[in-house]
């Protein structure tokens, strides 16, 4: 009996957070498209924590949103709590966090793709790339040769111009294709540990793709293992809250979409708590360490620095008696409470008691233990930064299986990787966001010019100008790039364009008007612990004062025109920071001088004299595609891009002679 063989343009392997956003986009923008799950009740799967968003999260989905994506919209459906996190620190580092319903947000996501035209979802594990090259690949996968025992330098020159044609599934199916985006997720080859007891599934309990791995190393492909965890589900009726600090949503609510209308947002929100480990805690994970299969050697996987397990706190952070741990509900329809901050892989035995010693956690019932996962993913090294495989045409990869962690960092990498898909095939520009601006490009860029031994974590610290790519301001800086992709209307785009001009009017307007030292004046001065005028001023220079914003100083700003809150808040953060925005500006203008000097992708750096050897090495290997980006290569020194510089000077005198 023949199997079954269907054409699509587009492959999208994996349905999480990253998958969702590839196959969306690349529907979206007419393509046929498939996206395969191991399992259809897996689609946009919450795993670990309840929520979206978070420090430097809740930028990317602001961005994921402004470029066109689903993930704001989605969490603004099914959220239970949000809020506004850093709100006393300047707006550069306000991050919106909301806790989401995780069977809603599953469900509402699956709903969105299924009701997409041009998208068709498969339950299947996807077992075999299929690319112009097979026949050798298949030869490979038959002798069981790893891409290390080839020696990587012979391997990566090998397999050079692959071009992705199809995939194969585990029943024989064949699907073929003109690009396929891998978001495998913590799916390949994973296992779950908690203490001595190890299963050999995905997280949840769900099967794992067990065939996929060695069809990517049959091509080329480098892998990493890596491994994260998550903590115990505990049942909400066996704690007591007395014992607890309640943690209440904002009593203002901030959507993630800007096309969420706020007042639909406006919702009766649940609280989540906050309680502490203790050195009786500490003292049991210390007497278990052998039992961890951290500690014991068993784990292979190299876990996220900065979101570590219960027993990492306790053995690194020895001199702390106590850390917080935050207990989060799992949705409207649940008793189980997400312990935060609790990760641990710990036996099963060893977790009662530990869970136990927590205030209000006394007598825990816990309905499903905490575990670690470990899974295959790949050195990023080997993309572009549009995400595509540097020697495999037309293949794409984004999220976790980049080497990252986190839902949201998963998402924005899924949508860019189906963009630059998409625009692939239909012969458009690619997407390549640089680090000034947006934070999804100092994520891609970090990923694939980096050296990461660990999973990615985004931070505001990472991005050097993070005053500009405040979460606030993301569709200034980003909806006309979702526009002329296709994934954002022609009424979105003009909104943008007219809040962009009421702010900039707005502005002019404000450094125009003059105060006055009347006696109205004086008072609304006095009422914030301002000091008075000794003569007259302009609006703009009181805006500047800490103590006033533009909305305190309405009562005297007579002429005032009556704006959307969003513009409103546009001037008044662009006033108040105008000296660190504009200095800002000016470092972006020297960075772009570098990114501009582009690189050719058959450079020959063996020709370059007084090239280093390491850097020559490093250069070989990322293929940096400006010297921007050659610059941010670990092993390459300011030095190196001198000489770079030089000899680029060089050739262009040469060829103009």
């Amino acid at each position: 009996m023949s199997a079954i063989e269907e054409n699509y343009d587009v492959v999208v392997v994996g349905a999480g957070h990253a998958g969702c956003e590839a196959a969306l986009a690349c529907a979206r923008l007419g393509l046929e498209t498939i996206i395969f799950t191991v399992s259809v009740d897996s689609i946009a799967l919450m795993p670990c924590n309840p929520n979206i968003g978070g420090s430097s999260k809740g930028h990317l989905v602001r961005e994921i949103d402004a470029l066109g994506g689903q993930m704001g919209i989605n969490i603004d459906k099914t959220f239970i709590q949000s809020k506004m996190l850093n709100k006393s620190k300047g707006p550069a580092v306000h991050s919106l966090r909301a806790q989401a319903d995780k069977v809603n947000y599953s469900m509402e996501m699956r709903k969105t793709l299924q009701n997409t035209e041009h998208l068709t979802i498969r339950q299947a594990e996807v077992a075999e790339l299929i690319t112009t090259m097979d026949e050798k690949c298949e030869r490979k996968i038959e002798e069981g040769l790893s891409v290390s025992e080839d020696g990587k330098a012979g391997a990566k020159e090998q397999f050079k111009n692959q071009k992705i044609v199809g995939v194969k599934t585990v029943s024989g199916g064949t699907y073929y294709c003109k690009a396929v985006v891998l978001c495998t997720g913590t799916y390949l080859r994973a296992r779950c540990l908690t203490g001595e007891m190890i299963t050999y599934t995905g997280p949840n309990g769900l099967m794992a793709a067990n065939h996929l791995t060695d069809s990517l190393i049959a091509h080329g492909i480098e892998m990493f293992r890596f491994k994260t965890g998550t903590p115990a589900r505990v049942d909400k009726r066996s704690l007591d809250f007395s014992k607890m600090q309640e943690q209440k949503g904002d009593e203002r609510v901030v959507p993630f979409s800007f096309t969420t209308n706020p007042e639909d947002v406006q919702i009766d929100q649940v609280s989540c708590w906050l309680t502490y480990t203790n050195p009786k805690t500490h003292e049991i994970i210390r007497n278990n360490l052998d039992r961890s299969p951290i500690y014991a050697g068993i784990i292979e996987g190299t876990g996220p620095r900065y979101c570590p397990s219960i027993e990492d706190k306790v053995v690194k952070f020895a001199d702390k008696d106590r850390h917080q741990i935050f207990i989060e509900p799992e949705g409207i329809n649940t008793n189980e409470m997400y312990v935060g901050g609790m990760s641990s892989s710990l036996p099963e035995d060893v977790q009662h008691e530990m869970y136990r010693t927590l205030p209000g956690m006394e007598h825990v019932k816990i309905v499903r233990n905490a575990y670690a996962i470990e899974y295959d993913c790949i050195n990023p090294n080997q993309l572009y930064a549009t995400l595509e495989f540097k020697n495999i045409k037309g293949l794409f990869s984004g999220g976790q299986f980049n080497g990252s962690s986190g839902y949201e960092e998963a998402a924005c990498q899924g949508l860019v990787a189906g963009i630059n898909a998409a625009m692939e095939i239909l012969g458009k520009e690619a997407l390549v966001l640089d680090r000034s601006e947006a934070y999804i490009g100092v994520l891609i860029d970090d990923l694939v010019t980096k050296e990461n031994h660990e999973p990615y974590r985004m931070m505001t610290s990472r991005a050097e100008y993070r005053l500009l790519l405040r979460q606030d301001n993301a569709d200034l800086r980003l909806t006309k790039k979702g526009y002329e992709i296709g994934l954002i209307s022609k009424e979105r785009y003009d909104w943008v364009c007219e809040k962009e001009e009421l702010i900039a009017k707005e502005a002019e307007r404000v450094a125009q008007v003059r105060i006055g030292a009347n006696k109205e004046v004086q008072a609304l001065l006095e009422s914030y612990g301002s000091i008075p005028l000794n003569t007259g001023t302009t609006l703009t220079e009181l805006i500047r004062r800490p103590e006033l914003d533009y909305e305190k100083l309405a009562a005297i700003d007579k002429e005032r025109p009556d704006l959307p809150y969003e513009v409103r808040e546009q001037v008044n953060i662009n006033i108040k920071y105008d000296g660190y925005i504009t200095r800002q500006i000016k470092q972006v203008e020297s960075f772009k001088k570098l990114e501009k000097k582009k690189m050719p992708e058959d450079f020959n750096y063996d020709e370059v004299p007084s090239l280093r050897i390491e850097a020559r090495q490093k250069l070989k290997t990322y293929r940096p595609l400006s010297i921007g980006q050659a610059s941010r290569i670990s092993g390459v020194s300011p030095a190196d891009i001198s000489v770079l510089l030089v000899y680029m000077e060089q050739l262009k005198y040469h060829k103009n002679e």
